[in-house]
């Protein structure tokens, strides 16, 4: 039962993402509203997802590792350096696309090892400042090419 319990907080995050994302879709119908599927990165349009998806003024990216652009290999040194390689992706697609950081409204973080909760939160307050952004935060048993955290982020403007 307990691991039941555990599962389902750690997926209700994600359901709600879900949830709040299908619900503005729903609405596309109802009167001319845009939906743009976002791709800035030749390789990101070779992968079966969108970079970012804009609707009206509410940006939703996808999923960042800390890739390091460069190499295109995960940063060296850790969930610290992956977690700030990881915010500066998260970053540079914002920007990419008339976003900041200050109109982050929510995020959700994933990490391999729950332990790091605390050094992902000395690098993740280098990028935002109060108020944050609301956000989850729970461990996962594996992330795409062994990374150690992966955030995933909504902003929106006025």
């Amino acid at each position: 039962m307990k691991k039941i319990s555990i599962m389902l907080c750690a997926i209700a995050p994600l359901l709600l993402n879900n949830m709040v994302f299908a619900k503005q879709l729903e609405n596309v119908g109802s009167e001319p509203k845009n939906v743009e599927f976002l791709n800035t990165k030749p390789a990101s349009k070779k992968l079966p997802f969108s970079e970012a998806v804009r609707v009206e003024n509410t940006l939703y990216l996808s999923g960042q590792i800390g890739l390091d652009p460069k190499t295109s290999k995960l940063a060296k040194g850790g969930v610290i350096a992956e977690t700030n390689q990881t915010l500066t992706n998260i970053q540079q697609v914002l920007k990419s696309h008339g976003y900041g950081m200050e109109n982050v409204v929510k995020c959700t973080v994933m990490l391999t090892n729950i332990a790091d909760f605390a050094a992902f939160n000395r690098v993740y307050t280098r990028f935002f400042s109060p108020p944050y952004p609301a956000r989850s935060a729970f461990a996962v048993n594996k992330l795409a090419l062994n990374a150690t955290v992966e955030v995933e982020c909504i902003a929106s403007t006025h």
